[in-house]
């Protein structure tokens, strides 16, 4: 090696000994924050992204726990880790992260709701109760706490209370679908027992000189595994009186499933079909939706079968209901068609509807006879009326229907249906 290039390879040395010597120094004096590879809130959002799209839960919790070391007191990521916590069971911890939150924060609506829910899950009622009431203390119209209070109560069979608090709910907002259906589900559990009696007039212009009368008399029980209706209608019509014996019951089968079935006898074969059944199987759909398929049989001198489907819709103060009939007829099919439109003005009782439709119903006592007679005329029907509740158990009924009617062919006739009940629950 000559002397030229030892010079050169210390030179060389010396140049990198003091570059490496200044990249350390330099990066001694860089901020921590600047040091880091993500800030809280990045760390927040990666660790949603990985519960939500991926439900990778030890990765989220990684995350959220890397976020608590640089901001302690940031609620939002510590009650998040507390959801997460309860998703997996892991309950002490759970507690332990929304304990955190409500001692430095008493306000947080969203640790007292997520409290609640831990404790709900975990079939602490009590416990449940008290968080739940904690985030109304300070957000006393809380329509989630609301909700989930009146949840509480309907668990702990205090019906008439978790009646009363959601009832208020929908006075604060009647828009609230989840609350009105709920409300249901609270008279399901509350009133074991249901006493009712209709009246109809059926009045024809043309088709029938004497109008029509119907009363019925029914009687209802919830059980654990649904519902059951007795009830026995009379009628006279066709200068004919007759008497009619039914049962439903409404099974239920999962959260997402429930049906209903239908047997009933008569003496006679005009003024009631000798024997009916039928059966629907209904299925709690997304989008506050509900779905329906099913048949129903009539037995006068001859077998009608009629097969059925409907779709329902709540949609913020209305619901809207179709469903159609179907009735095979040698190489034909019978069709009818109605539209069930309801606004509600406070509770899941209280409300005003309006039906349009073509054809004829199986479940509409009043004309289901006329089955017997006429499969394939046509006709169109209008109907309007309210519910409304007294009292919070009493409900009374009102309703009107014009029917224009083809009862021969190319002849057509006006009938108008008046109908009143009321009902008790207990």
């Amino acid at each position: 090696m000559n002397l030229v290039t030892l010079h050169f390879h210390q030179f060389s040395k010396k140049i990198g000994i003091s570059i490496f010597a200044f990249l350390l120094f330099s990066f001694s004096f860089v901020p921590k924050a600047q040091a880091q590879d993500y800030t809280s809130d990045e760390l927040f959002q990666m660790a949603r992204r990985a519960a939500f799209d991926s439900s990778n839960y030890p990765r989220a919790i990684e995350y959220l726990k890397e976020a608590l070391t640089y901001s302690p007191n940031y609620s939002d990521v510590r009650i998040f880790l507390g959801r997460i916590y309860t998703w997996t069971k892991e309950k002490d911890s759970a507690r332990a992260a929304f304990t955190y939150v409500l001692q430095n924060n008493p306000q947080s609506e969203d640790a007292a709701s997520a409290f609640t829910d831990l404790e709900y899950w975990d079939d602490k009622y009590e416990a449940a109760l008290k968080y739940c009431n904690w985030g109304l203390t300070y957000h006393p119209e809380s329509e989630e706490l609301l909700l989930k209070k009146s949840k509480i109560l309907n668990a702990m069979q205090e019906y008439e209370s978790a009646y009363n608090v959601i009832d208020s709910l929908l006075r604060l907002n009647p828009k609230n679908e989840q609350a009105r259906a709920f409300m249901n589900t609270i008279k399901e559990s509350s009133s074991i027992n249901k006493i009712s009696i209709g009246y109809n007039y059926v009045y024809f212009d043309k088709q029938f000189s004497d109008p029509w009368h119907l009363l019925n008399v029914a009687y209802s029980r919830s059980t654990k595994l649904g519902s059951v209706v007795t009830r026995i209608n009379y009628a006279n019509r066709f200068q004919n009186n007759g008497v009619q014996g039914e049962i439903d019951f409404y099974p239920k089968i999962s959260k997402t499933f429930y049906a209903y079935t239908n047997i009933g006898f008569s003496g006679t074969n005009n003024v009631f079909p000798r024997f009916r059944m039928g059966a629907s199987l209904y299925a709690n759909l997304p989008w506050s939706m509900e779905g329906e398929i099913g048949f129903r049989y009539l037995k006068f001198t001859s077998n009608v079968w009629m097969y059925t489907a409907s779709v329902g819709k709540y949609y913020r103060n209305f619901w809207f209901n179709l469903r159609t009939f179907l009735t095979p007829s040698n190489s034909d099919v019978s069709k009818s068609f109605t539209l069930t439109t309801r606004y509600y003005n406070g509770g899941a009782d209280d409300y005003y509807y309006l039906s349009l439709g073509t054809g004829v119903s199986p479940d509409d006592p009043a004309n289901a006879p006329i089955l017997g007679l006429q499969q394939k005329l046509k006709s169109k029907k209008i109907g309007a009326g309210f519910n409304h509740v007294i009292n919070t158990f009493n409900i009374i009924s009102v309703g009107i229907t014009w029917s224009h009617e083809e009862y021969k062919a190319d002849t057509f006739g006006n009938q108008y249906n008046f109908g009143v009940s009321y009902q008790r629950r207990f």
